[in-house]
């Protein structure tokens, strides 16, 4: 009979021990705080700014020589006419060209930053789990309903981004 009793306990303890430890946390409250992504974020904002304002340039520039186009041309001839309106239409495609692969250079580099923010989440999240001894950590967000039911105190979304946030270094 002590022997069935003391497998029982040792069955139990083994299955107690063995229970998986579990946590969710919101990715997108991570990607929105965290100081790695609003960094991105500020140096993407420049980056923007700085080629719009050389797009700015690029029009002002060509209005400016519409304008004397349109002044002096009741005085040209045909011929110079069409030459200088193709090549203002030239000019004019040149900007958009330059605007649109501004646009997609932008956009390419949205997106690896995107990608580089992540993998520092989740390797970050990774480390996290297993110091802490987490089996799974789960992600979540209002976009995603990945998880239906959590309990609050199981959301450690805060610690984590604590913790990031704190470790971050910046690269500037």
């Amino acid at each position: 009979m002590k022997k069935i009793i003391l497998v029982l306990l040792t069955f139990v303890s083994l299955v107690a021990c063995n229970q998986p430890k579990v946590a969710y946390v919101d990715v997108k409250e991570l990607m929105k705080e965290y100081k790695g992504t609003k960094e991105t974020e500020e140096a993407m904002k420049a980056k923007s700014d700085g080629l719009k304002h050389k797009l700015d340039s690029l029009v002002a520039n060509w209005q400016q020589k519409v304008q004397i186009y349109q002044q002096g041309a009741q005085k040209m001839s045909a011929k110079a006419r069409s030459e200088n309106e193709q090549s203002l239409m030239q000019e004019q495609q040149s900007i958009g060209q330059l605007q649109q692969m501004y646009q997609a250079q932008l956009q390419k580099e949205g997106e690896e930053s995107v990608k580089g923010i992540t993998r520092e989440i989740d390797s970050f999240v990774a480390g996290y789990a297993k110091s802490k001894g987490y089996t799974y950590i789960l992600g979540t967000s209002e976009d995603t309903q990945t998880v239906l039911y959590a309990q609050e105190n199981m959301d450690i979304t805060a610690d984590i981004l604590a913790q990031m946030n704190k470790s971050y270094k910046s690269k500037k």
